[in-house]
């Protein structure tokens, strides 16, 4: 039997629990304070090494612990993938993450308290990581950028962060967020002045696109395919800038020429052996596109509401109940799905894809692989998986250095990749 003092004590282990478990309850007036559930207990979370399983991925796809990273994010798929740079200058996946949620649909971020997460291109310092962020741990993903600001979007405090909930953010698990925050410390530590993330509402493959054809958003998406296109074909974070209020990719530019965001472009011309890859990934996406179309000839894709979505994981809420931050997000694609065009109420098409989107539609149903696919001279459009590894990788690094899209101004450094 327990000593009367054994009694006592577990007495009052018991009373410390519940006033600390209320003191909890009272905090949570704002739902994302309270992240505790499945967060990791670690002496440090700033400073908290790669676990040994990913610094062992890391050893064998020859890289350095601490050199340059990418981030790449697709929404409908649901995953954040950490690129790292080997030793001979070209990226490779280390890992890929489950997103928990993300907020809104498939679309970029128009305006403030719209609960649409950012689509585009981001260069991010060590001036973007919060290490004191109340959803454990964050990193601000520099929305607006410059495309943004000079297309009049806005919205603050767009950020990668743990506490798995989310308006308008890419939220992830505790457990995921301690990872992607060291891939990026070590990054900095490592002379990385900049981590390019970039955000896609897709993989950017022909049967996508094709598939995605009547969203209002179509034009927006195939200006990003052209900077995923020269990542899939370098294996390098494309040089990114703008001008006339569009994304250019990788443009050499003469002398004493500048970007400016809202202005007419400058000369522009692409690397000549990036344009030769460019020519033999193009006939493959115009021949997987054409073969997408036929698939998809009298469809169209439905995009989900957050709600629709929310309903897929509902029971997995329920079953973290106690944990108030815990809001995850279901599949974008488990959710969707393709409708016939012919069976489609207008009004309620309107209010799923936008008006654009049903305006498209009366003129041109079953998209033109002409004039959806097409691109400047000095683009490209995306190839399939399979397409991709036919490609010719040019040699030796084909990028010229260039501007490369602008940090804001309290941090303007030179870009990683021009170092090398």
């Amino acid at each position: 039997m327990c000593s009367w003092k054994e009694r006592l004590r577990m007495r009052l282990t018991s009373t410390a629990l519940v006033l600390i478990f209320a003191a909890a309850l009272a905090g949570c007036n704002d739902t994302l304070e309270s992240a505790a559930y499945e967060t990791p207990r670690v002496a440090n979370k700033v400073e908290q090494p790669l676990p040994p399983r990913l610094l062992a991925e890391i050893r064998k796809k020859g890289m350095d612990r601490t050199s340059p990273i990418m981030i790449r994010i697709f929404k409908e798929e649901g995953i954040l993938e950490v690129w790292k740079a080997k030793t001979n200058g070209r990226f490779d996946k280390v890992v890929e993450y489950d997103i928990c949620a993300w907020s809104g649909r498939l679309g970029p971020k128009i305006k403030e308290g719209d609960r649409q997460a950012p689509e585009g291109f981001y260069p991010l310092t060590p001036y973007h990581l919060n290490p004191n962020s109340k959803y454990f741990l964050a990193i601000n993903t520099g929305f607006p950028n410059q495309f943004d600001r000079a297309n009049g979007r806005t919205g603050t405090h767009l950020m990668i962060h743990g506490a798995c909930s989310s308006s308008g953010c890419y939220s992830m698990t505790d457990a995921q967020m301690l990872e992607i925050y060291a891939f990026a410390r070590d990054a900095f530590k490592g002379g990385q002045q900049a981590i390019q993330l970039q955000a896609f509402p897709f993989r950017m493959t022909a049967e996508n696109m094709a598939r995605h054809r009547h969203s209002p958003h179509f034009d927006f998406w195939k200006t990003l395919k052209v900077g995923y296109d020269h990542f899939e074909i370098t294996k390098r974070p494309p040089v990114v800038n703008v001008c006339e209020k569009k994304y250019v990719f990788n443009q050499s530019v003469p002398e004493g020429s500048s970007f400016n965001p809202q202005g007419a472009c400058p000369p522009m011309s692409t690397p000549p052996a990036l344009s030769v890859a460019l020519n033999g990934f193009n006939e493959a996406y115009d021949a997987a596109y054409a073969k997408a179309l036929k698939k998809y000839d009298g469809k169209i894709w439905y995009d989900p509401t957050e709600a629709e979505r929310k309903a897929l994981v509902a029971d997995l809420r329920k079953s973290r109940a106690h944990d108030l931050a815990f809001a995850p997000t279901g599949s974008a694609l488990k959710a969707g799905r393709l409708l016939d065009l012919d069976e489609v109420d207008p009004a309620k098409l309107a209010a799923a894809t936008g008006t654009a989107a049903v305006n498209q539609m009366a003129t041109n149903p079953n998209g033109d692989p002409q004039t959806q696919a097409a691109q400047p001279a000095t683009t490209a459009a995306p190839a399939t998986a399979q397409t991709t590894a036919a490609v010719p990788v040019p040699q030796p690094n084909p990028l010229a250095p260039q501007t490369a899209q602008a940090a804001p101004a309290a941090e303007e450094k030179k870009p990683f990749w021009k170092l090398w």
